[in-house]
């Protein structure tokens, strides 16, 4: 069986190095708020192209710290795409702020920037994007809105460490940017992990006292805030992965290249193959009819698949004053969607057996 992700297989290149650098902490006597953490938010702010980075918890703290820094008044509007993971709306709940979903571009799967001035009203004050897949969301036209309409631009970049938006490092486009750095992602640490970059210094300050209990000197605190810190043993991990991030993503996208040139099944969608070299191809997500039958016949070719997701925001049960809603766009997405395996070990052989998997489906019913 062909796994979808083995995380063992991941991180073996650099297990020797991981040992030393925890073994380095775990010798150092200091855990929190050091100089791992420091060195590794340097190392990732400068490989951004941002000028600031603060280490947190994890991708949701992230995303939630932003909001909150921001100190948004309560019942404010944010946009956020239908089409997106929990974590990136949860936030906006926890901060009595209001969710507004926008429906995403049928092609791209992200966020429609044509779909998001009929939903901006007096009460809106921030775009959040979400650079879902690993693909940057089409920020030139978001930003002219953002722009009019006085709103902040906030991206969800979980699954698009490295990704490229017409030149730009994704981290220096929006005002402020969330990392997740779950041990499945791109960049991924041993452990919950996460950050932010942004090129805003008082924003970047005021996290900083927000994730440490709102305090920057022990027993001072000028914030209510909260405990999200990056770990010293995480932010070592993630020191050693880091240099390798851009050959990773290299590889990602000469299998994402394979796929895109192979995969030849009628009725199959493939992702838009107009910024191969930009994408981060985090996931490669393809949509078909009978979603079930093409996993039901790809496991049984030893290939595990995934899906990312079967069910919307809209449809959970967390959202019930939602599930009145209809977003058909988002709905036939995650009706269709199906996840092929895409990493940095995956072997060429293992590649022409998904593509020849996945194109004898037809001959299979």
């Amino acid at each position: 069986m062909i796994p979808f992700l083995d995380l063992n297989q991941i991180n073996q290149p650099y297990l020797q190095a991981i040992e030393e650098a925890t073994l380095r902490v775990l010798r150092s006597g200091w855990y929190i708020l050091g100089k791992e953490l420091a060195e590794f938010e340097t190392a990732f702010a400068k490989y951004c192209d941002a000028a600031y980075c603060v280490g947190v918890a994890n991708g949701l703290d992230a995303i939630t710290l932003i909001l909150k820094a921001y100190d948004f008044q309560e019942g404010s509007e944010i946009i956020v795409p239908a089409n997106t993971y929990i974590a990136s709306v949860l936030p906006v709940n926890y901060l009595h702020l209001v969710p507004v979903l926008v429906e995403p571009d049928h092609n791209t799967m992200l966020l429609d920037p044509a779909r998001i001035e009929e939903s901006i009203t007096s009460r809106t004050k921030a775009i959040l994007t979400v650079d879902l897949y690993g693909r940057s969301c089409e920020m030139n036209e978001i930003r002219r809105l953002a722009n009019q309409y006085n709103l902040k631009v906030i991206t969800d970049a979980a699954q698009a460490h490295g990704a490229v938006f017409k030149g730009q490092k994704v981290g220096s486009i929006a005002d402020a940017t969330a990392f997740s750095f779950y041990p499945t992602k791109n960049l991924g640490a041993l452990g919950d992990a996460g950050a932010v970059t942004t090129g805003d210094g008082a924003l970047a300050e005021r996290i900083q006292y927000l994730r440490n209990y709102g305090s920057k000197e022990r027993y001072k605190n000028d914030f209510q805030g909260v405990n999200s810190r990056l770990d010293e043993i995480q932010a070592a991990i993630l020191r050693v992965k880091l240099p390798f991030l851009e050959a990773d993503n290299q590889v990602r996208r000469g299998i994402a290249k394979r796929y895109l040139a192979e995969i030849k099944l009628p009725g199959l969608t493939l992702p838009p193959a107009d910024r191969i070299d930009e994408d981060a191809w985090h996931l490669f997500v393809v949509r078909h009819p009978d979603r079930n039958s093409l996993t039901t016949h790809l496991e049984q070719c030893g290939v595990q698949t995934n899906i990312h997701y079967p069910l919307p925001i809209h449809k959970q049960r967390a959202f019930a004053h939602l599930n009145d809603l209809s977003y058909p766009i988002t709905e036939a997405i995650h009706e269709q969607v199906v996840s092929l395996p895409l990493n940095p070990v995956l072997q060429d052989e293992a590649v022409s057996h998904i593509i020849h998997s996945v194109n004898a489906f037809e001959h299979s019913k």
